[in-house]
């Protein structure tokens, strides 16, 4: 059976569930294997398991393995083995793991067997070795090949933390952690402990009985002791006041604001205007209705010819940030803001 590790995961974090047998998965998402290893650790502590972990070194290894697997603990029920390493077994191992995977599957044993190895293409799922694990075992595909991928799983991450994002609040942690899975999901994890509490007590405002946050709870949590947001320098820009603008944009500066938060608000803020002068409907941007009039104003400020060199200026900024060029990333994030505001630098 070959899955994609965001439909096997959710499965693996439910009680009860049968883990005796092959299970192969590749992938080149470390980390999507470590919470593979983590969601089996407690079925197979619970099974009373002994678990162990063997590094491929040569196919010669493989030996070692079936050895491991045919022995049979006094103190422990079965055994579960952790397998790393890219050697792919020969025509015998590959005879013995068949054998093996068709008595777990008739309940002779209860071993485990887990192989986390790179990620593997077509041609090399058409092999013999990769039969035993697709035709008697488990095959989990651990990459991920989308955005929306990437949210849905951390989505399922964030309900293991009791939490429950709106979308703009994704849509600000995704672009804060510039789409990294690892710090998108150490950032739910400091949020979770931000909003212990609240999650202590219950206080909960989902029907999950899940701690909801929006973008400004998201928001208050990432930044620093700046006398100013990201949402004062949207109101600034939107309205047009350029001096205000620049005084934020030096505040955010001083204080270290994460260039990407400040990014991301003038990114926004610059698409809902582009759309709006395409003629979207506000609502259907997502822009509320205390502030259309603001996005108005700011409309009415710019012409088709302005804002077509905007993605332009957004990407440049973007750039810097990574350090891709070597114009500093605030005179960029600065001159993008005063054109959003209606005060041009250059011409």
């Amino acid at each position: 059976m070959q899955e994609s590790f965001i439909q096997v995961y959710p499965k693996l974090l439910q009680t009860d569930v049968a883990v005796a047998g092959l299970w192969l998965a590749h992938g080149d998402e470390p980390l999507l294997q470590q919470w593979l290893v983590d969601a089996l650790r407690p079925h197979w502590r619970a099974k009373n398991y002994a678990i162990k972990r063997i590094e491929l070194v040569s196919v010669k290894t493989w030996q070692e393995v079936l050895s491991e697997l045919n022995s049979q603990s006094l103190f422990d029920d079965a055994s579960s083995l952790i397998v790393t390493g890219n050697h792919k077994p020969d025509k015998g191992v590959i005879t013995e793991l068949e054998g093996f995977a068709q008595d777990a599957q008739t309940g002779a044993h209860s071993h485990s067997l887990l192989w986390l190895t790179a990620k593997q293409d077509r041609r090399s799922q058409s092999s013999k070795w990769f039969t035993p694990f697709a035709k008697y075992g488990h095959v989990i595909d651990c990459n991920l090949y989308d955005e929306r991928q990437r949210q849905q799983l951390l989505q399922v991450q964030a309900q293991e933390f009791g939490l429950k994002l709106s979308q703009d609040a994704w849509q600000l942690l995704m672009s804060h952690t510039e789409h990294h899975l690892l710090s998108a999901y150490q950032t739910l994890w400091r949020l979770s402990y931000l909003f212990a509490a609240q999650l202590a007590k219950g206080d909960a405002t989902s029907a999950s009985d899940n701690v909801a946050l929006d973008i400004n709870d998201l928001q208050s949590a990432l930044v620093s002791d700046a006398q100013f947001s990201v949402f004062d320098l949207s109101d600034a820009m939107l309205a047009g006041n350029s001096k205000q603008v620049a005084k934020i944009m030096f505040q955010l500066k001083a204080t270290d604001e994460p260039t990407t938060l400040v990014l991301w608000a003038i990114s926004k803020d610059m698409r809902q205007i582009i759309g709006l002068m395409d003629g979207q409907d506000p609502q259907s941007l997502g822009i509320w209705r205390s502030k259309q009039g603001l996005y108005q104003q700011a409309c009415r400020r710019q012409t088709q010819a302005q804002t077509a060199r905007w993605p332009d200026l957004l990407y440049r900024c973007d750039q810097a940030i990574k350090g891709l060029i070597r114009q500093p990333a605030w005179e960029l994030l600065l001159q993008a803001a005063l054109e959003l505001s209606g005060k041009r630098l250059f011409a």
